[in-house]
């Protein structure tokens, strides 16, 4: 597989990750969703989820009831917050593009790698890391924090030029 489309989502929207309906999820035969944490469900700095998050989880988990958080960071009496708050199982420090802990997720819903989606705001880690693993890959905008609003994301823009240079398809946002 070439870099360009190990870099290609399968589906990118170009808002933040309330965008992705049931309706989409159940348009692509999605049975289990792994969702990326910092800026894809909450701003980086932040340690709670905002008001639009849980009823989106609920309405979601109607017709997707797997549902996992994979995600970089380390911290895990964080992620342990919001993985609580949305009573959802977690990986902390999943070293995303690594498959490794993406596949222990996947393993535990017990589903195949295609019928679970990869949700996130990075293509170099979520994206790549979805596709690696054979993983119905979703691209979001990233989640802005509310005190500081919508803003340019620099590392963002140096993906998606990136990417494209390797044969992407994927158009750069005005976001980034």
């Amino acid at each position: 597989m070439s870099w360009g489309k190990r870099l290609q989502p399968d589906l990118f929207l170009t808002e933040t990750i309330l965008s992705l309906t049931p309706e989409l999820l159940q348009q692509h035969n999605i049975q289990g969703l792994v969702l990326d944490v910092d800026e894809t469900l909450v701003p980086i700095k932040m340690s709670q989820i905002s008001a639009e998050i849980l009823p989106w989880i609920e309405s979601v988990r109607k017709v997707v009831p797997q549902i996992w958080l994979a995600s970089n960071n380390v911290s895990e009496s964080r992620i342990h917050r919001i993985a609580e708050a949305l009573n959802v199982p977690y990986i902390t420090g999943a070293a995303k593009p690594s498959r490794r802990k993406l596949r222990r997720a996947v393993e535990a819903m017990n589903l195949p790698a295609d019928r679970v989606a990869m949700v996130g705001d990075r293509l170099f880690t979520d994206v790549l890391a979805g596709n690696r693993l054979g993983m119905f890959t979703v691209l979001v905008k990233p989640m802005a924090d509310p005190a500081v609003g919508d803003r340019k994301y620099l590392i963002h823009s140096i993906e998606f030029r990136i990417s494209r240079a390797l044969g992407s398809t994927t158009p750069i946002p005005d976001w980034a």
